[in-house]
């Protein structure tokens, strides 16, 4: 059975509407850009069936998963009616699995991201506690061969000096900056044009598992180790 792929046609669509970011144009092609969403929602339904082999996925379908083109005016710095990318998110599913998948498809800049992006204070608190506590075991998960392959190393955004409560000189002072915990691969526009580009992407994502598996149990526990899930 062969896979949903990206189709040229969708970077073409992508190529065109960046030179025509209006309104009228969109309108006249409204067709052609159907088209490509149908294909990016087929990619992403396709994603999340093989993702259910080794995790399990919220949403069931691309439809639900795949962003809108249409760009927030009210909001952005751009002013243009849309925006150039394709992109989705997935969610792990039940209080007991955290972490979450996303990716953007882009002429030039396609990559996947994975892990927290927005913590809320009570998960940021308990994540800082346990680095604090076992900074040696989250240097372990880190180091993991196949997360370091595809991801290099942990990114996202840090406080400058250090969080409120830690000292400057704590030895994981590293990590207690950070307030996101994110991993991010790219990938050239041939790449994500490739015959097995859906199994490459599912490939990398199961690669996270040892930080989202040790991060739920984080999450899912107090300072004593007992279940916070009711």
């Amino acid at each position: 059975m062969s896979s949903v792929t990206i189709k040229p046609s969708t970077f073409d669509f992508l190529k065109t509407l960046d030179k025509n970011n209006n309104r009228e144009w969109f309108n006249e092609n409204k067709a052609t850009y159907l088209d490509a969403q149908e294909n990016v929602v087929a990619f992403v339904s396709e994603l999340i069936s093989l993702m259910n082999t080794h995790d399990v996925i919220e949403e069931q379908t691309g439809k639900k998963s795949v962003y809108r083109i249409y760009n927030d005016v009210r909001f952005s710095k751009s002013k243009l009616p849309y925006k150039v990318r394709f992109a989705f998110k997935l969610t792990r599913a039940s209080a007991s699995r955290r972490g979450g998948y996303y990716m953007n498809i882009a002429r030039g800049n396609s990559y996947l991201a994975c892990g927290f992006s927005s913590p809320n204070a009570a998960d940021l608190k308990r994540i800082r506690q346990d680095i604090d506590r076992n900074s040696n075991e989250w240097r372990d998960v880190l180091k993991n061969k196949a997360i370091v392959k595809n991801f290099k190393e942990m990114v996202g955004e840090k406080v400058l000096t250090q969080p409120r409560g830690y000292d400057k000189d704590n030895e994981a002072i590293d990590l207690l900056r950070h307030k996101q915990f994110t991993f991010k691969h790219s990938f050239t526009d041939k790449e994500v044009q490739a015959p097995d580009f859906v199994q490459t992407v599912n490939a990398i994502y199961q690669s996270i598992r040892p930080f989202f598996d040790y991060m739920s149990a984080v999450l899912t526990t107090d300072l004593n180790g007992e279940s916070t899930i009711e």
